[in-house]
Parts: C-alpha cells; sequence; structure tokens
C-alpha cells in the first residue's frame, strides 16, 4: 500500500514529460498577398513632344513679265491642278511683237542662207558671211524670248494644291515683283519638331509619329519621320526632325500647334510587369521583386530595367515569362515566406 503511494505521482510525471516531448511548433500562417504573372507584349517606347504643321509646298505666285491682268480663271481657296492656268496677262501687245519678230526672223534667215551659196562662190567675202549669220541668230534668240514671255503671260500652278486670296483684278497693271496669289500643297502635311540631342542616336528614318491638334480632340494623325537634321543647334542642344503625315481630308492646316508622340522604338516581345510590383534601387535602371514560387514560397530576385510606361515596367533581365511577382503585401513577407496568393 505505503510503495503504490510512491509510484502513482512518478508514473504521471514521466507521461506529461512524454507528452510534451512529441509537440511540435507550430508554423507561421501562409500571407495573403496579391500577385500578377510576367507577361509578353508589344512595348513601343514614346516620347512626348510638341511642333508646327507645315504646308508640303507653299509658293508666292508671281508673274515672270510686267502686264495687265486679263483673266483671272481659279477660285479662292479652291483645288488646282499642276499645269492649270490660274491668271492670264493681256497677250495683244505681246503677240504684235512676235509677229514683227517672226518677220525679221524669216528675213534674217533667208538672208544668211543666201550668202552661204555666194560665200561658196567666192561672191562675198568672210565679214559679210559673219555678219549675216550673227544678224540670224540674233533674231532667232530674240524670237525665242517672245515666244518664251508669251507663254509666261498666262501664270499656271507649278503643283496641285490649294490657291490662296488674290491681290489683283481684271485689268490691274502688274510687275515681276507683285504677289498675285499663293498656292500651298496639303496632302500630305509636314509636322516640324526638335527632339533633344541626348535622343541623337535613337532618331532614325521612317519611325511613327502620332499627331494630335486642338481642333480635333483626341483624334490621332499618324505619319512618318523623312528628316533629321545632320547637325544639332549649339545652343538649344536639339536637333530638328520633320515627319510628313497624311491628309487626305485636309483636316490639318499649316500654323497648327501639334502635340506629338515619336515612337523611338519597338519591342514585339517585351517582358512586363506592374510597377507596383518593383522595389526600386538607387539605379533607376535597377531593382528587386519578390517572386512567388510553385510551391508558394517566396524568393527575392533583382531584375535588370527598361522603359516605364502607363503602370507597367519592361524587364529586361532576372525574369521569365509566367512567373508570379507579388504586387500588394511585399512589405509583410520576407524570403523563405509562405503565402496565399491571389491575382490581380
Amino acid at each position: 500500500m505505503f510503495k503504490l503511494l510512491i509510484l502513482l505521482p512518478l508514473f504521471v510525471v514521466f507521461g506529461a514529460c512524454k507528452e510534451q516531448a512529441v509537440s511540435a511548433p507550430k508554423a507561421p500562417p501562409a500571407v495573403p498577398v496579391l500577385v500578377a504573372a510576367a507577361i509578353v507584349e508589344r512595348l513601343a517606347e514614346n516620347l512626348s513632344l510638341v511642333g508646327n504643321l507645315l504646308a508640303d509646298e507653299s509658293i508666292e505666285i508671281k508673274s515672270e513679265i510686267d502686264g495687265v491682268i486679263d483673266k483671272v480663271l481659279f477660285e479662292e481657296g479652291k483645288n488646282v491642278a499642276r499645269g492649270e492656268v490660274l491668271m492670264e496677262l493681256d497677250k495683244v501687245k505681246l503677240s504684235a511683237a512676235l509677229a514683227e519678230a517672226e518677220a525679221g526672223f524669216r528675213l534674217s534667215k533667208s538672208t544668211y542662207e543666201r550668202n552661204m551659196g555666194l560665200m561658196k562662190e567666192s561672191l562675198i567675202s568672210q565679214h559679210e558671211l559673219n555678219q549675216a549669220a550673227a544678224k540670224f541668230q540674233s533674231d532667232q534668240a530674240g524670237l525665242d524670248l517672245l515666244k518664251r514671255q508669251l507663254r509666261d503671260a498666262s501664270i499656271i500652278a507649278p503643283f496641285a494644291g490649294i490657291v490662296g486670296s488674290r491681290t489683283v483684278s481684271p485689268g490691274q497693271v502688274i510687275s515681276k515683283s507683285s504677289i498675285l496669289t499663293w498656292l500651298v500643297a496639303l496632302d500630305p502635311i509636314k509636322v516640324e519638331f526638335k527632339v533633344p540631342e541626348r535622343f541623337l542616336d535613337r532618331l532614325s528614318i521612317g519611325q511613327t509619329i502620332e499627331t494630335l491638334v486642338a481642333s480635333y480632340g483626341t483624334n490621332r494623325f499618324v505619319g512618318e519621320v523623312y528628316f533629321v537634321a545632320p547637325a544639332v543647334d549649339p545652343v538649344l542642344r536639339t536637333v530638328l526632325v520633320k515627319a510628313r503625315i497624311p491628309n487626305k481630308a485636309g483636316l490639318l492646316r499649316p500654323g497648327m500647334f501639334a502635340n506629338l508622340n515619336l515612337t523611338l522604338k519597338v519591342d514585339e516581345s517585351a517582358l512586363m510587369i506592374p510597377e507596383s510590383a518593383l522595389i526600386r534601387l538607387s539605379d533607376n535602371s535597377a531593382g528587386t521583386v519578390y517572386v512567388v514560387g510553385a510551391d508558394e514560397t517566396v524568393q527575392v530576385r533583382k531584375v535588370k530595367l527598361g522603359s516605364r510606361i502607363a503602370g507597367k515596367i519592361h524587364v529586361i533581365e532576372g525574369l521569365k515569362a509566367g512567373e508570379k511577382v507579388i504586387t500588394e503585401g511585399s512589405q509583410k513577407v520576407g524570403p523563405g515566406s509562405k503565402v496565399k496568393t491571389r491575382s490581380v
């Protein structure tokens, strides 16, 4: 009876120690986080600029000769074709002068031909033949000049375009310096802008440019770069660039102010992640992200960065397509942490 009273407490103590040795510490619960997959998509690197619209061609229409306006054959603001007659000067005096010159030319030609025959028979001197030849050549030059002046009395459009307002009326005397009207070609239309010199190595002919003007809201007009200046402006440190934009409807007009997006580079297979997944480093070209593995364990990964656009960032190195990165909740986890993921 006395022995049983001693052994019973020992059995209770032994059993309690065994139970305490078998129990293991509980693992911390998985942290809920939001994740997004790294995806491959088309990335266009754009540069925002401003510029001015210019006519593709623009000239002042003037006469090549003095005269009197006889006819005005165009309507202001209308399209005209290349070679179309816009105005005609009075041709009466020119026609009379041409008839006189033709008569004189025929006489000098006849004299020259006759003297050539006489020279062969040694009936005239070489000096007489030379005089007849000089008169013939002079009359021919004068005749050609009058014919050209008669053609110039018809003022034609040198290219297709839109004529501006006219500044003269029939019967008005004009000189060669008088501006008669203007002619502009608007399809295509040009846009001229300046690009900071640090982007010079990324400029090239054929790059795409989108144009927006205040008159047409969010309508975008797409054109193509055709000129990059061969020199940098030493004062502004910029490069002059020009592009052509199709303008068949004539909506864009010279003098308009334009907001531009110049596409410097296009990557058809850029690896993109949400910018919220990035933990920035002091170097803007690199950063870190939390990557969630197949076993829902967190890894810290350093990545090399490219362009940033609309809440996304281009990853050049450090990730593969399809890998999941934490976009929300990264402050609660560390390397090796277990997480419970939910996709964005």
